[in-house]
This record gives C-alpha cells, sequence and structure tokens, in this order.
C-alpha cells in the first residue's frame, strides 16, 4: 500500500472473494430510531460478507525482489484465518468484525505493518412462511437478496505499542431508486452542441452508491448501538428525500439526501456520493384518458455525479432556506 502524497514504494498482496457465512451472530439492537426509517436492528441469523485483504510492510520487499518467500503468509492461509475468525468474533456489525480481524493478522504476523480490508455485505432476507394462517417471516428460510448492499473499507496500521484505523468509509451500493414524477432539469447551458430539451417533470431513476465517515471510528464498531449508523437508515433516508424534495437536478438530490443524513447522525462527519443518471427514454409521451407514458432503457452513455457533504454545509443550508 502507498500512502496518499508519498514517495514511498506501493508494495502489498492479499485475497479477495473471501465468502464469509456465520450463522446466528449477536444480533444487534438499541439503534437509534429516526422518522425517515422503521429499522430498528438486525438478528444477524445469517451474518454474511465477501471480504477483500491487502497487507503491507517492508519486510515483504525480498519476497519481490529474490522470490524469497520465507516471511511471506500465504494468501490461502489469509482466507483461512478471516473465516475461522468469524466464529470467534463476539460482537453484531461488519465494522466490527474487520476491525476485530485485522488487529488479530497484526498480532499474529509481526511481519504485516498495514492492512486495508474491505468488507461487501451479502445480505439475505426472511421468506414469508404461513405461522397458524397468518404470514410471518421464517427464522429458517432466507432468499439470497440481490439489492442493494452495505459496504465498509477500513486501513489498519501497525503502531508502537498497539494498532490503529488511520482512515475508514462505511456505505452502501447500489442503491437503485426512481420516482415516476415531481423531478425537473431545465436552466443549463445551452449552445450548439445542445440536444436534450429542458424537462420541467421527469422520471429520474438513479443509481446511488453512498458512503459516511464517523468523527470517532470507534462509534463504527456497533459497540455502542445508539452511536452506530445502520446502511438500512440511510437507504431510508434517501428515499424519503427523493420522495419529499422536488428535485432540480441530481447534484441537488444528493445534496439534501447529504444534508439529511447528518442532521439525524451528527456523529458523522461526511457523507459521500456517486451517483448515477439512468432516467428511461420516452417512447410514448401521450396515453389517452391516462397520466402515464411507456419508456425503454436509456441510450448507453450515462451521466454521473461525484460529491460530499460536509458537517459546514448544515449551517450553510439553513441560511439558504
Amino acid at each position: 500500500m502507498k500512502p496518499a502524497n508519498s514517495e514511498e514504494r506501493m508494495m502489498y498482496y492479499g485475497k479477495g472473494d473471501v465468502f464469509v457465512y456465520r450463522t446466528f451472530a449477536k444480533p444487534l439492537s438499541g439503534i437509534q430510531s429516526i422518522p425517515e426509517s422503521d429499522f430498528t436492528g438486525r438478528e444477524n441469523i445469517i451474518f454474511g460478507m465477501n471480504v477483500k485483504i491487502a497487507v503491507g510492510g517492508e519486510d515483504f520487499l525480498p519476497s519481490f525482489t529474490e522470490g524469497d518467500n520465507r516471511l511471506v503468509v500465504a494468501t490461502d492461509s489469509m482466507k483461512n484465518f478471516i473465516q475461522r475468525h468469524a466464529a470467534q468474533y463476539e460482537g453484531s456489525t461488519m465494522e466490527g468484525f474487520l476491525e476485530f480481524v485485522s488487529r488479530r493478522f497484526l498480532e499474529t504476523y509481526p511481519q504485516m505493518s498495514s492492512i486495508l480490508i474491505t468488507g461487501k455485505e451479502t445480505p439475505f432476507e426472511a421468506a414469508l412462511v404461513p405461522v397458524d394462517s397468518v404470514l410471518q417471516e421464517s427464522c429458517l428460510v432466507f432468499r439470497h437478496s440481490r439489492n442493494e448492499y452495505a459496504t465498509v473499507t477500513l486501513e489498519m496500521v501497525r503502531t508502537e505499542n498497539d494498532a490503529a484505523i488511520v482512515s475508514h468509509l462505511c456505505g452502501i451500493s447500489d442503491l437503485q431508486l426512481i420516482k415516476v414524477s415531481g423531478n425537473s432539469f431545465t436552466g443549463f447551458v445551452r449552445d450548439e452542441y445542445t440536444t436534450l430539451p429542458e424537462d420541467g417533470n421527469r422520471p429520474l431513476f438513479i443509481y446511488l452508491n453512498i458512503g459516511w465517515r464517523y468523527g470517532d471510528v470507534q462509534d463504527a464498531m456497533g459497540k455502542d448501538a445508539a452511536r452506530y449508523v445502520p446502511a438500512e437508515q440511510v437507504r431510508d433516508i434517501a428515499g424519503a428525500v427523493f420522495e419529499q424534495v422536488e428535485t432540480r437536478s441530481i447534484q441537488h438530490l444528493i445534496y439534501h439526501i447529504g444534508c439529511r443524513v447528518l442532521e439525524r447522525f451528527p456523529q458523522l462527519e461526511e457523507v459521500r456520493f456517486e451517483s448515477q443518471n439512468r432516467t428511461w427514454d420516452t417512447v410514448v409521451d401521450t396515453i389517452p384518458n391516462s397520466t402515464g407514458r411507456v419508456y425503454t432503457e436509456p441510450r448507453p452513455p450515462y451521466g454521473f455525479q461525484g460529491f460530499s457533504v460536509i458537517r459546514q454545509d448544515l449551517g450553510q443550508k439553513g441560511s439558504n432556506q
């Protein structure tokens, strides 16, 4: 791994697609409630994730320059290490597990000086089953969800007496939302290259990756559940703001989503967005006796946006209202 703005050599190796499925992990409870979401916790009957880990350290240089593998921990061993330590983890969050296993790596292998680890949730949803003629969520049968999923990235380095997290980003990825009306896009630059018509009431289909950073990274570990920010609640905030705001652009929308997230969670310092415009192309604009239209998938080029909302934006937002 190579620090930003550093002349230090880039050097790391690791293992990806390390799938971990722990059943009956500790439930997540005690979550702070917010108006935009009914999420109150997770049973963690299936605690699943896909882990990617990269390790660094100057002691690995001979393995690159001389083929000397005496200090190399095989990536297959890394995979086994991660999976077996899932049985020892006593917490209830993916963030906490990744910190736990990273610390164990640094304690076990002194030749490792840094770890960059990423987890992508593998979500499962309870199947509905009849119980006494009433449909209820099963505690045994689950379906693999192909929808949005939580993500975590932690970078940890060895310190003189311990280890420290030097960067982190929690998030939710592959969130896809469409609002069928109440969105406009007007007033943009028009010149000889412009063919896009202005639209005062368009459907808006977006892909969203949302990330957030805590002021104190230990709040991300879930030991104090009231300080933990669940991906499910951020997802629900995004949907609620989309419903409530008359959006003038995707940029306008993600700014308001970010501000709402920071308002609900004062323990966060920043909310980051990667968004894409996937709005459908219109096929039939007017249908008799209906307010509906017919659409199809958009043509391949798509617009995208990157933006971060920081805590200072909350004061500016208030002064502009």
